[in-house]
């Protein structure tokens, strides 16, 4: 078995996430293309100490970047080589802290009003915006929605396999649940298209498809904002309806927010960090924030206390005092 598919084996696995996998296999394949070919058994930490110090002194990588290559590389000698490499703590890079950019409720309405215009992908862009700064969505969280997890009685939205592998339910606004209800109309109309031409079945999570062979052509289990076009399973290579392409969206609410003037540097995430910010302002508790987010720990919830209105930046400038005495 050729390397790079023994470490997509073991990171299968361990049940890493397949964003995971990708960017691990990216890595160890641009170390071993950097060091002419050689193979990672014939190397060690000096090697990979080379590496590292190229990304950030050459291409001048981020923190996060450059220990992103250098938790793939560990991988692959202590999980996939079964080489100790030493102690390569030193050649972590200390992690950037970076405030968050934050919409106001009235640039959000403007980027979303830019994107209900758009009559791509039948409206989803703007719903799939709409959900995002509504609930506090990732962008994959959204795009990865089933059926069975938008409850429109209970107005809710389960989140299957968040970040960390972990569950978690978010408010369902009530201003989209017409909308919502015309999407999963369509979806289901679709659904019975897919089935009539002998298709239908989408991919389940893990194991889950040997327990309930029938789940995969059922309409709970199939992707809310689905492609408009049947595709093949990167990891089963299997045909089947897949999700609309992120990028899709991404372009999307880029172009979106292009034409509204908006000199901030927004992408889609940038609607999860106004979710959080506009709750705190609002006098949201910071606990209820960080479930509704789905961290870990408080502190990372913690960094949108540093863009609030009435925050650090909420403060009134001596200079505008001053301009007041003199007035």
């Amino acid at each position: 078995m050729k390397l790079l598919d023994q470490v997509r084996q073991k990171l299968r696995a361990g049940h890493y996430a397949y964003r995971t996998e990708q960017a691990y296999v990216h890595w160890i394949a641009r170390y071993i293309r950097w060091h002419g070919l050689r193979h990672p058994r014939e190397m060690g930490a000096a090697e990979v100490e080379a590496f590292l110090a190229y990304l950030a002194v050459d291409r001048h990588v981020t923190s996060s970047t450059q220990n992103q290559a250098l938790s793939a590389l560990l991988f692959l000698y202590r999980h996939v080589l079964q080489t100790d490499l030493g102690d390569l703590n030193a050649a972590r890079a200390a992690r950037s802290r970076r405030l968050p950019t934050v919409l106001t409720q009235d640039e959000v309405s403007q980027v979303l009003q830019r994107l209900g215009t758009r009559r791509q992908a039948h409206g989803a862009y703007w719903l799939m915006a709409s959900l995002m700064y509504g609930g506090g969505l990732r962008l994959m969280e959204c795009c990865r929605l089933r059926v069975k997890d938008i409850d429109l009685g209970r107005m809710q939205l389960m989140i299957r396999q968040g970040k960390g592998d972990k569950d978690r339910a978010v408010p369902l606004p009530a201003s989209v649940r017409e909308h919502l209800q015309h999407r999963l109309a369509w979806r289901s109309e679709l659904h019975q298209r897919d089935l009539d031409a002998g298709e239908g079945r989408v991919d389940l999570p893990r194991a889950f498809e040997r327990k309930a062979p029938g789940a995969a052509y059922e309409l709970a289990w199939q992707f809310a904002f689905a492609s408009d076009r049947l595709s093949r399973c990167p990891r089963s290579g299997r045909t089947g309806r897949h999700h609309l392409h992120e990028n899709a969206l991404q372009k999307a609410f880029k172009q979106a927010v292009g034409s509204t003037g908006i000199l901030k540097r927004a992408t889609c995430h940038t609607l999860r960090h106004s979710f959080a910010t506009h709750l705190l302002e609002s006098g949201a508790d910071i606990r209820t924030v960080q479930e509704l987010l789905g961290h870990k720990d408080v502190s990372t919830t913690m960094i949108y206390t540093h863009v609030l209105q009435r925050g650090a930046c909420g403060v009134r400038s001596p200079l505008d005092a001053l301009h007041d005495a003199v007035q």
